[in-house]
């Protein structure tokens, strides 16, 4: 079985208050199917288990925006059956989340993804990072619309909400690289799920 393990570390916890709680809380609404759901496994650590490329990049792009956690997404087998608790699951997935976010650890962007196939995780790597790169240039302003258009309102009905012109809209939308950000998720996605299929050709060696 083919899983992505996704570990998550917090940021500075050596001086700031626990965030794990809240972050558990948070990531049980964003992600309500798991393979297994995500517990604290060690100190200021989460990780879960998950199947569905789409939610691993909603939340990892969730919380590169907020710029307090290192993430490690491990992909590949794991060890069946599968236990009832994530802290008992075993397998390489798991060693190489261990790896990655080990990595993310000295990393620019926080970041980083490991498998067995090293081209395709690479590559999902590279993306998330450009998507990292958008999300801390955005501005205030540029994170208010996006609230607001995530919301599904068109441009002039969120510029009716903002108290501004529906050009200015589209003008902050531009500049925050919403959809840029948009594609990423999604070319993100399908690049996991292509390494989530397992390592092909010289890979597969």
């Amino acid at each position: 079985m083919r899983v992505i393990v996704l570990t998550i570390d917090q940021r500075g916890s050596r001086t700031a208050a626990d965030a794990v709680p809240a972050l558990l809380t948070r990531l049980a609404a964003l992600v309500p199917h798991p393979v297994l759901g995500f517990e604290r496994t060690a100190g200021d650590e989460a990780q879960g288990v998950l199947d569905d490329p789409v939610a691993v990049v909603d939340v990892t792009a969730t919380l590169l925006a907020e710029e307090a956690w290192n993430i490690g997404i491990g992909v590949g087998p794991v060890q069946t059956p599968l236990p009832d608790s994530t802290r008992a699951g075993r397998g390489p997935a798991f060693v190489s989340a261990r790896e990655a976010v080990t990595r993310a650890k000295s990393g620019a962007h926080h970041l980083s993804v490991v498998g067995d196939d090293r081209y395709r995780t690479q590559q999902v790597e590279t993306v998330l990072w450009l998507i990292s790169g958008i999300l801390r240039r955005r501005t205030d302003r540029g994170r208010e619309v996006q609230q607001v258009l995530a919301e599904g309102l068109s441009h002039a009905d969120a510029g009716r909400r903002l108290g501004i012109s529906q050009s200015a809209v589209s003008q902050r939308a531009q500049a925050a690289g919403l959809v840029d950000e948009q594609r990423g998720r999604i070319l993100a996605a399908q690049l996991l799920a292509d390494a989530l299929s397992g390592p092909t050709g010289e890979q597969a060696r």
